[in-house]
């Protein structure tokens, strides 16, 4: 019992951290994740298990970000239906094919999202012209084919997200940074958002087909909200470029660690 509060005590600050690294970065996993393993759960079902919290920086940052994500309601549909049915998929072959080949390939797709990211940092959405289209994922000047391979791409990332999950949200980032009209702070909420429905998703299917270490789960989560509750609020508040650079280059030095982790 008392190892068990020595537990609960540590993880709801490392779930604090976690959630304000997730709101604010998509960056998460590079917290939670290493808390559980530290706890003594066996990798996959600490995998499982950080899925599972992760819904509750979801929860946190939708609380917080009522004003962001009030205007965009068709857009949140739009890309839910991407990341909620990648997620599925991801879900389904997490279960079936468990992958130690897969971890090879993450830390590039962490790299290249990182230098996406960081492509984009002299682009800002806050002072565009007044005859500007409204805040939207999608740019009516854009080709229907362009469209096409960004929804794919976001597809990918709700499979990527319900399958692995470690910097799943770096890599939406990316991709709304360099195709939106939204300033940071709105795609930010929208990424939180439908991230943690993918989450929620991939949690059902763990749910049933899996095990969740509940009583590890419960602090991290709570840890997890009040996180992302604080993470939106911090975001309104910091320069676009500067949070753009911060979260490339920790991006970036994630896909190092995880290349010596998988090749060394």
């Amino acid at each position: 019992m008392t190892e068990y509060w020595q537990h609960f005590l540590f993880l709801i600050p490392m779930g604090i951290l976690a959630g304000i690294v997730s709101s604010t970065a998509g960056l998460a996993s590079l917290i939670s994740y290493p808390a559980l393993l530290a706890v003594g759960v066996p990798s996959i079902y600490a995998n499982v298990t950080n899925t599972a919290a992760l819904v509750m920086t979801g929860l946190g940052t939708t609380v917080s970000s009522r004003k962001e994500l009030g205007n965009h309601r068709a857009d949140i549909i739009k890309i839910l239906l991407f990341t909620v049915g990648g997620s599925i998929l991801g879900a389904w072959l997490l279960l079936s094919a468990p992958a130690t080949t897969f971890e090879k390939i993450v830390p590039f797709f962490v790299l290249v999202a990182g230098l996406l990211l960081l492509s984009q940092i002299n682009k800002s959405n806050h002072n565009r012209p007044a005859s500007a289209n409204r805040e939207s994922i999608e740019n009516d000047d854009q080709h229907p084919l362009y469209r096409v391979v960004v929804s794919i791409g976001i597809l990918l990332v709700g499979v990527y997200c319900g399958y692995f999950g470690a910097a799943g949200g770096v890599l939406l980032l990316a991709i709304l940074s360099a195709t939106t009209t939204m300033s940071f702070a709105s795609y930010n909420a929208l990424k939180n958002l439908s991230l943690g429905c993918a989450n929620l998703v991939a949690t059902i299917i763990y749910i049933l087909s899996s095990h969740i270490y509940w009583s590890l789960m419960v602090p991290l989560g709570i840890g997890l909200f009040i996180g992302g509750w604080i993470g939106p609020r911090i975001v309104r508040r910091l320069p676009e470029r500067l949070l753009k650079i911060v979260i490339s280059l920790a991006a970036i030095a994630l896909a190092v660690d995880l290349f010596v982790t998988a090749y060394f």
